[in-house]
């Protein structure tokens, strides 16, 4: 019997004893979801990603000139997945550009990182009636979808799972334009854009045997 996947691991890790209400919303403490994370995969790794001015500089906060945001990437052997999080006030109001403070980025940061964890799994019901789970939802959806689909068209002969594996590749990239080529498998799990997993199921759909 294959091993489960990270998401089906963190997925069933029980963290309802650790869920705190705060503000109408409720949320799991950044230190107790990365210390459960740790438990599984202790290679997992996250990285703030810095918004960088004409100039060179960074800064760990990004904004548009009106809001602000942070952005956080969690690695779970190799899946990655980037969240995006506001900033915003205890009323959970989006702050001012000019009147963000890095006390204001920080906190939002921890959120954030949560919430890249739940995209791997790690407490996912938490947010349901939020934005993520829906996205979360259909891009796993679609992931399996795409998945079985590749599985089909390569089981067709030598030239169907050739020409899928190279479609999967493609896919992968285009995803991931940093990744170096020769870590580039064709993992449908490694795609977390929904308009470039819907183009491959495009593609793979007209593989014939």
């Amino acid at each position: 019997m294959p091993d489960k996947s990270i998401f089906e691991t963190l997925n069933n890790v029980d963290v309802s004893n650790k869920v705190k209400e705060k503000g109408g919303l409720t949320y799991l403490s950044w230190s107790s979801a990365w210390a459960e994370v740790k438990k599984k995969y202790p290679e997992a790794t996250y990285k703030i990603i810095p918004q960088t001015d004409e100039s060179g500089n960074t800064r760990f906060w990004h904004d548009d000139g009106k809001t602000g945001w942070v952005e956080v990437c969690v690695t779970i052997e190799d899946i990655s997945h980037t969240e995006v999080l506001a900033i915003m006030d205890f009323k959970n109001k989006s702050i001012p550009a000019e009147n963000i403070t890095s006390v204001d980025a920080n906190k939002s940061l921890k959120r954030c990182l949560v919430k890249a964890l739940a995209m791997h799994g790690l407490g996912l019901y938490i947010y349901e009636g939020e934005d993520l789970p829906e996205e979360a939802s259909k891009l796993l959806d679609l992931q399996n979808e795409v998945a079985e689909l590749a599985k089909k068209k390569s089981s067709l002969s030598d030239k169907a799972k050739d020409e899928s594996i190279t479609c999967c590749k493609e896919a992968e990239k285009e995803a991931n334009p940093d990744v170096d080529d020769e870590l580039i498998t064709g993992k449908i799990a490694n795609i977390n854009d929904v308009t470039i997993l819907e183009n491959l199921k495009k593609r793979l759909l007209k593989v014939r045997k």
